[in-house]
Formats: C-alpha cells, structure tokens, sequence
C-alpha cells in the first residue's frame, strides 16, 4: 500500500519519476539523512526495469531493459553495490564469450561471424588481417590511457569551469596530454569511419558497431568513436551481467533500501505541476495533493519538464523541448521457446547476446530507413539469450528470447520491403507481420528456430510510448544522443546541465548528462552534488543573497 501525503508535512527532496536515476538519487540522498519522497504515475518502481511472465507460466522476460555493463562499472554501483546485494540483488555474468555478431557477407554471401570474449587477445587473435590483431589492442589501449578523462566527463557537469579544470589537471598530473588532439579527434569520428580508420578486416565493425545503438547512435553519427571503444572495454572488463531471477529483483532491492531508510513511495500519483515561489522551488502538485519540498528532481522527458510540470518556464526554454528531437523507435519482442536456439555456429550458442549485422553497413542502411520513416528491410536484430546466464528464467528444456530492433519508426509511412501495409499503424497485423521479418532473418544463421515457438509479446515503440512517458515517439533513449543534443549540449543549451534556471530543480534522467544506458550517472552526479559539503564560495554566496521575507 503506497504511503499518503501529509498535507501538512514536507520533505527535502521530491523525486519525479522512478527509474534508474530516480532509485540511485533516492538512495544516496536517504542514506545521507536527506528526508525523499518518490512520485511515480505507475503502479510499480522502476521505469525501463522490469520483469515478467510475458508469454507463458513459468517464462520469465527482462520487459525493456536487460544488460547491466554500465550500471556495474559506474560510481552508483560503487555508491550503493553493498546495501543492494544485502537486500537480495544477485548477478548472473560470463566469464568466456561475451557477445557476437553474425551475418552475411555483402559480396560473396558467405556465413561469417565474430566473437568477443571478456579476454581481449583472445578475441584480437581470431582477426584475419595481420595488423588488425595490434590494432584492436591499441585502441583499448587508448582509452585506457585516457579513460580518467572519458569518464571523468561522463560523471561532471561539463558547463562547470571547476569541474572540467579539475579532468583537465588530472589529465596533466597522470601526463596524459601526449596525444591528445588524436584521441579528440577520433573521439568525434562516427563509428564507421574510427573503425575504417582503424582496421582493415571487418570484424571490430561488425562486431561493435551495432552496439553504438544502445547508446542511441547510428553507425554515421558523431562519438561513436569514443562510445564504440567505451562498449568495447566496459564488457572486456565486466561483462554482460543481469539479474538472477530478472530485472525486477533489482528494483525489489532499491525498494527495500529506500523503504528501510524513510523514503516515501508514492505509487499511481501523477505530477501534476512543479510549484514555484520567488524563483525557487517549492514542492510538487501531485493527484493525490502537495508535496512540500525544496528540492525537486525530476527525471522526466524536457517536453514535460518545461511545456507542462513548469507554468512559467526559464525564457527560451519552452521552445527549445519543443524543438527537442528523439531518436527511433524501439521494439521489443519476447519469445517462449520449445527449446533453446540452435545456430549454424555452435559457439553462439553460449553467447548472451548476438546481434545479427554486418557492421555499419547494414546497420546504417536500416537507421536511414527508420528515419526515413520506414520498416527495414533487414533490421538489425539483438538476440538476448537469458537462459544462458540465467537457467531459471525458462523450465527445464526450454528458452526465453528477448529480442530488440532498434531501427523502427514511430510513425512508418511506408515499408522498404514494400510487403506490410502501415496504413493504420502499429496494429497487430502490423506488428505480427513484422515480427515474421526478424524471424525469417534470424532463420538464416539460426533454422529451426520458428518451429520452437510456444507463444509472443510483442512491444511496438506506440506500446513503449505507453508504458512510459519518458519514450516520447517509441525513444528509449530519452532523445537523439546525436552530438548536437550531447554532452555540452544535453538536451540543449538553454537548459545544459542538471541544476535548471529555478533554485533548487533539477533535471535528471536519459535525456540529461551523461546520457541513456543503465548506469544511473545523473542521479549519482546530482544527488553528491546535494549531499557534498558546501565550499567555501557557495557559503559566502549563500550569506550575501538577499533574504526573500
């Protein structure tokens, strides 16, 4: 039972929304003694993390979010890792094969595939050009020499002269200067061309090109040399964990660490207007009535933040979310198998996830298609196999499947095999129809596999829209992650950065600094900023402000 609003009480921090920053944020602030409250329009925490029987009794699916690389090599989990597994959150990794790729050749058809195992010489010396074996090496060797500069900005607030000076200073104290307008400079490159600059064979494209999807890129688009290198390395050194017992038990752990220290849950509770006085924030205006707070997170999409929770936004800003773009739309499909998959390669039979691309080639050509408006013609398919990891997610014999398109218009006019009518939308004819698309492609590597399904659940991005409002047009990904809407810029100049133009709000979630992904950066960011010692400056701001009375 969700706890009730005081009318007359008060908290020191709200929280709009409850997915993955919106837990860490909570966490951290309740451990530090701060008084939170969560307000969450669904009846469950969690947001993207979640799990279910989706098909058939006894099959459990990961129902958006599955993968936690990022979330176990980030400062949250550094934060909050020990509270979390001694409330029951256990992991499920590899220690061999990690993930793979496999598709057609374009020009002689032939079946090839690539794997990456956590050892990365391992996986460099099944490369077939002489030089690429080096070259792999070398490039995570880069990022690992600037890896405090890469990830110092991934968790700083990059329009703070202090903070970007202090990555600055500790780039100069570790001598990491030597190179670096290369590293920039590949930084900036598309994923394509860093790996054509890069490479000569096609297996370090085909192998983590498509992964620059989960990131919320395309082959063609910018960062992807940083973010292709960054994937790379983050699933070398930790893998590709997920829940045992799926996704929900990590929510179940974050709820019982928030409940145990204080924080008031408040579940099917809309915010309804973020309430503002003299220029500072003074709580939240929810369906079942005020919550008094100074301090407002909300991890919520900026075309809510700024068109509706705020009645008189900071100039410009309500134009700008308007503006704002998201990226494709996502599918989300989960299959009850018969038995598990069984593919021409045996080896990927072990593997916990399989795209089914060749690279930026394939890949690129599907995301132009979705923006574009249309239904690939060859989607990139993700293969999630759970049972690999997790043996419990299926009954004995038997096999979940959970498989993501990434390249999917919201809205298609039109479908580039010229075989399915989107005339009416998403409907389920439509859905099913293309269902049978990825099915078919994933026939060729894996035949067979067809016959072995006992039922379907199948998310259009129209579906994910609705199951959480923060997927605005199907968009997991909180927005285009495209250069112009990233890093300094996210989600735009006239809001950059998670402290808003009104004291005391802040913006947290995908579409903020440093980004999708699962690794609750925002919300560990914010909540240290609000849980750090006041400096010395700020005390002397705070003391020569004049009073409101």
């Amino acid at each position: 039972m969700d706890d009730s609003v005081d009318m007359d009480g008060s908290v020191d921090v709200a929280i709009i929304g409850s997915g993955i920053n919106s837990l860490v944020a909570a966490a951290e602030l309740a451990l530090a003694g701060k008084r939170v409250c969560i307000i969450e329009l669904s009846d469950r925490l969690g947001g993207f993390i979640h799990s279910a029987e989706r098909t058939l009794p006894g099959f459990l699916h990961d129902s958006f979010s599955s993968w936690h690389p990022l979330f176990v090599s980030g400062a949250a989990y550094g934060a909050l890792g020990k509270e979390l597994h001694a409330r029951g959150l256990e992991y499920c990794n590899t220690t061999g094969a990690v993930t793979a790729s496999v598709a057609s050749d374009p020009t002689s058809g032939a079946y090839r595939v690539v794997i990456a195992h956590r050892d990365p010489a391992e996986t460099a010396a099944a490369f077939k050009e002489p030089r690429d074996e080096a070259a792999y090496l070398a490039m995570l060797d880069d990022l690992g020499r600037n890896a405090g500069t890469v990830f110092g900005a991934f968790g700083a607030e990059l329009r703070s002269f202090g903070e970007v000076a202090r990555i600055a200073f500790g780039a100069v104290r570790r001598g990491r200067f030597q190179g670096t307008e290369a590293f920039v400079r590949d930084s900036v490159m598309s994923g394509r061309n860093y790996v054509r600059s890069r490479f000569d064979g096609w297996e370090t494209d085909q192998l983590w090109s498509p992964w620059l999807l989960h990131a919320g890129l395309g082959p063609d688009q910018a960062t992807g040399g940083v973010m292709l290198p960054v994937m790379a390395m983050s699933m070398h050194s930790f893998g590709l964990p997920i829940v045992k017992g799926g996704a929900s038990r990590f929510v179940e752990a974050f709820e019982s660490l928030l409940r145990e220290n204080g924080v008031r849950i408040m579940l099917g509770t809309e915010a309804q207007e973020i309430l503002v006085a003299g220029g500072s924030v003074a709580g939240v205006r929810t369906s079942q009535g005020v919550v008094s707070a100074g301090t407002v997170l909300a991890n919520v999409s900026p075309q809510a933040l700024y068109t509706r929770l705020l009645r008189q936004p900071p100039a410009g800003t309500a134009d700008a979310a308007e503006r704002y773009q998201n990226g494709r739309g996502a599918m989300q499909v989960h299959l009850a198998l018969d038995k598990p998959v069984e593919w021409l390669d045996p080896r990927l039979n072990t593997v916990p996830l399989v795209h089914i691309s060749n690279g930026s080639d394939s890949t690129g050509i599907a995301c132009a298609q979705a923006e574009a408006g249309l239904l690939p013609n060859e989607p990139t398919v993700v293969v999630g196999q759970q049972c690999v990891l997790d043996p419990s997610r299926a009954p004995e014999g038997k096999a979940t499947l959970w498989l993501q398109l990434q390249e999917v218009p919201f809205a298609p006019v039109g479908d580039a095999a010229g075989e399915l009518s989107v005339n009416n939308g998403w409907t389920d004819e439509l859905k099913h129809g293309y269902l049978e698309r990825v099915l078919a492609r994933l026939e060729q590597f894996a035949p067979g596999t067809r016959a072995t399904v006992l039922a379907a659940d199948i998310l259009a991005p129209t579906d994910l829209a609705a199951a959480n409002p923060n997927a605005v047009n199907g968009d997991p990904y909180g927005g285009s992650a495209e250069l112009f809407q990233n890093l300094l810029w996210r989600p735009f100049p006239a809001a950059a950065g998670h402290q808003t133009g009104v004291e005391g709000l802040w913006h947290i979630g995908a579409s903020t600094h440093p980004g999708p992904g699962l690794s609750g950066g925002s919300g560990h960011l914010v909540a240290q900023k609000l849980t750090a010692p006041p400096s010395a400056l700020s005390r002397l701001q705070a003391a020569l402000k004049p009073s409101k009375r």
